[in-house]
C-alpha cells in the first residue's frame, strides 16, 4: 500500500474565545431563569436538579470567562514583546540613554 505524503500541520485557527465562552455562559443562566419557575413540576418528575445544574454552567462560564480574557491579555503582551525592537547592547536598555 502506497503511502500518502506528508503534509505540514495547518496554522491553529483564530476565534474569539472570551465571546464565544461568554456567549454559552449567558445561555446557561437564561436556561436557569427559564427553568426555575418550574422548580415544583421538574422536582415531581425526578428532574429538579436542572435549574441548579444551568446556574453551575452560568458560574464554570464565569470562571472560562475569566481564564480567556486573562489567555488573550498574555497572548497580546507576548506578541508585543516579540515585536519590540532589539537593542544594540542585548540586554534590554538603549545604548542611547545609557550614562558612563
Amino acid at each position: 500500500m502506497p503511502k500518502s505524503p506528508l503534509h505540514p500541520s495547518p496554522p491553529p485557527l483564530e476565534a474569539n474565545d472570551v465571546a464565544i465562552v461568554g456567549g454559552g455562559t449567558v445561555l446557561w443562566f437564561v436556561a436557569f431563569l427559564v427553568l426555575l419557575p418550574f422548580q415544583g413540576t421538574l422536582s415531581d418528575h425526578g428532574h429538579g436538579t436542572w435549574p441548579w445544574i444551568c446556574l453551575s454552567g452560568a458560574g464554570l462560564g464565569l470562571i472560562g470567562l475569566w481564564y480567556c480574557r486573562a489567555r488573550r491579555d498574555a497572548i497580546a503582551r507576548d506578541r508585543a514583546a516579540e515585536a519590540a525592537p532589539k537593542t544594540a547592547t542585548g540586554d534590554g536598555t538603549d545604548p542611547a540613554t545609557q550614562s558612563d
